[in-house]
């Protein structure tokens, strides 16, 4: 059973390009991200937003439309008819050029607008492991094996973490920390966007800032992270 995993589970749904407060959820090493949920649409398991010369911008992944029963997050298949990646990694260049760190990351992030991935929760999965590197966080990511029934004391996000203000709930354990964005001299900051937004503009720093928008702090140890 996943409730064996953690005493106390922050159960979290697949992201592509998590923002903010998803990362704040995986880096205390509490998190359990559930594979067996319903797939569901218009939400971060498949868009995130990033920051534009004139606000955010939604980047969706397309998935292939299925027809009856609804499926499964584990078996989503990607839908390649269109050219989303070309479009994705020409706004990331756009937005982030000349960010701070954008050449530090650009290239582990360029396969991903390269390669086919046939699921989607092998896509978001191998890019959630590469932007945890990238935060020089060593925490593991924990799957379940069935749908997750929370506990009493567990925090169940799976219908929470959304940029729509109908679908969003509130989460008394985030704060979002500002912190340097492009174009601040025109937009004011905008919280919570894609993690990506935040090492573009922050790099090694980046980590500190996730920690400290957690309220109250549910960190990880220090021997959980790499130097």
């Amino acid at each position: 059973m996943v409730s064996s995993l953690l005493p106390t589970m922050d159960i979290l749904p697949l992201a592509y390009l998590g923002n903010i407060q998803y990362f704040s959820k995986l880096v205390t090493g509490q998190a359990v991200i559930d594979l067996y949920e319903h797939y569901v649409k218009q939400s971060c398991r498949n868009r995130c937003e990033i920051l534009g010369t004139n606000g955010p911008i939604t980047l969706t992944v397309n998935v292939a439309k299925q027809s009856g029963t609804k499926q499964l997050v584990r078996d989503v298949k990607i839908d390649y008819s269109k050219r989303w990646q070309h479009l994705h990694w020409i706004s990331l260049i756009s937005g982030y050029k000349s960010s701070p760190y954008f050449d530090h990351y650009a290239d582990r992030l360029a396969p991903f607008y390269e390669r086919h991935w046939t699921f989607l929760a092998d896509y978001d999965i191998e890019l959630t492991h590469v932007l945890l590197d990238a935060l020089h966080c060593n925490v593991p990511i924990r799957f379940t094996e069935q749908y997750a029934v929370p506990n009493a004391d567990d925090r169940d996000y799976r219908l929470s973490l959304s940029s729509k203000p109908r679908l969003n709930r509130p989460d008394p354990t985030f704060s979002p920390y500002p912190y340097y964005q492009v174009f601040s001299e025109k937009i004011p900051f905008t919280p919570n966007l894609s993690v990506i937004d935040l090492l573009f503009c922050e790099g090694p720093g980046a980590l500190d800032i996730i920690k400290n928008s957690i309220r109250p702090a549910i960190l990880p140890s220090t021997e959980n992270e790499i130097p």
